[in-house]
């Protein structure tokens, strides 16, 4: 027996339909929007969107029927960038940043990823499992259906594998998906100080063919940057993860330019993230690429600094750009879709729209699911959110209001 269902009396409903692909320029103000409509749903798919006068004759007695009360309806939100699985947090290095020391003297000095790593690895998978599902429950009471959640604070074989397992249980559990990538290129661990090439060997030769094996992964990333792995360190991981059926993403220009875009762009990456000091040059080697940015302006309003990534010169030119939290325990511990849909409008001069789009359907391209995800159209899954407001413009403009959102995923609403 099928399970139906019906949202009735939407206000505003965003469908987001569109062409099978990312959204770009024009497009990515676009939002397929209906009044005052209904929205059909049979085993966890869409069915038909609509007015209720049209579709009125296929809500039978066995379809379970939700009035929106003249709500706005959106598709669920789409975190392309997370780093979900860490112990402890970083409130101590918080405090410091506030009093004025910089992310990059804070690490000199043996804190930011190196103190996580050290708290992770003494953690049990138990009691990782335990902090990771707590923060996605945060996501999802904020209207985050899908994420993506890299490793990179275990940095050593027991507990990379022990961070990407807590993701592979998560996933199982549901009921937000889950892509895992590994990051265990995200800086060289205090024990490999002085021996660097013998911690990128092995992450190249021994541990990316062994998550590839166990399909613990779906993407590879590393931190391109001056404190973490050069552009030809980084090159190194990347073409090794490509051998083994990774996808790429990667941590590129994020305090300074020439530090791993322009690679991300030679070896075809999925995506570029952070991208706050590009170039012109760069941005244009990544529009030929098809290289996706993922922009994350709450690491950059939480760091204290004020150089957000070039958003509308990269939609003027036609890169389909994606916004996503980059929720850390250090330069980002903000896992709000809401908040950073707020600080791409405010900051980096995206229309709400624009937003919109970049963290639902742009983001669900990027992960390889844009065909399933990301927008209301019908024969994809059924992820929606039926928010607290009725116009759209509205989830930019309350910066950091306490929604809560409805959320359904598959059809079936859930609860964190």
């Amino acid at each position: 027996m099928s399970n139906k269902l019906a949202i009735v009396n939407i206000g505003q409903l965003v469908t987001l339909a569109g062409p099978p692909r990312p959204r770009v320029g024009p497009e990515m103000r676009e939002l397929g929007l209906l009044q005052d409509v209904a929205l059909l749903i049979e085993d966890g798919r869409i069915v038909a969107t609509g007015s209720y006068q049209d579709l009125r004759n296929r809500i039978g007695n066995e379809t379970a029927v939700i009035d929106a009360q003249q709500q706005l309806v959106t598709p669920g939100f789409v975190d392309a960038h997370t780093h979900l699985v860490f112990a402890g947090n970083r409130a101590a290095e918080f405090e410091k940043r506030i009093g004025g020391a910089t992310y990059q003297e804070i690490a000199a000095a043996g804190g930011g990823i190196q103190s996580t790593v050290a708290l992770t690895r003494k953690a049990t998978e138990e009691e990782l499992l335990a902090q990771a599902r707590k923060h996605r429950d945060w996501m999802l009471r904020g209207g985050t259906t899908t994420l993506e959640a890299k490793s990179g604070y275990g940095l050593d074989h027991p507990t990379e594998l022990r961070i990407l397992r807590v993701l592979a249980r998560l996933a199982e559990d549901g009921p937000v998906r889950i892509i895992a990538t590994l990051l265990a290129a995200h800086t060289v661990p205090k024990e490999f100080a002085d021996r660097r090439a013998e911690y990128l060997h092995w992450i190249v030769a021994d541990l990316i063919p062994e998550v590839a094996s166990l399909e613990l992964a779906r993407y590879c990333d590393a931190f391109c940057d001056d404190h973490a792995f050069t552009v030809e360190e980084t090159r190194q991981v990347l073409e090794a993860a490509q051998t083994h059926g990774l996808g790429l993403r990667l941590h590129a220009e994020q305090f300074r330019p020439g530090t791993g875009a322009a690679l991300a762009a030679e070896l075809h990456a999925a995506t570029a993230d952070h991208l706050e000091t590009v170039t012109e040059d760069t941005l244009h080697l990544l529009l030929d690429a098809k290289v996706q940015p993922v922009l994350l302006p709450a690491s950059v309003f939480c760091l204290g600094r004020d150089q957000y990534p070039p958003a509308r010169r990269m939609i003027d030119l036609g890169l389909p750009v994606v916004i996503a939290t980059d929720f850390n325990p250090g330069s980002s511990p903000a896992p709000s879709m809401l908040f950073t849909m707020a600080l791409a409008s405010i900051h980096m001069k995206m229309l709400p729209a624009e937003a919109l789009i970049a963290a639902t359907i742009n983001a669900a391209y990027s992960l390889r699911l844009g065909d399933t995800i990301g927008s209301l159209e019908q024969g994809k899954a059924a992820d929606f959110l039926i928010h607290e407001c009725d116009d759209y413009r509205e989830l930019a403009y309350y910066v950091a209001a306490p929604a809560r959102p409805r959320v359904f995923i598959a059809g079936s609403e859930v609860t964190p």
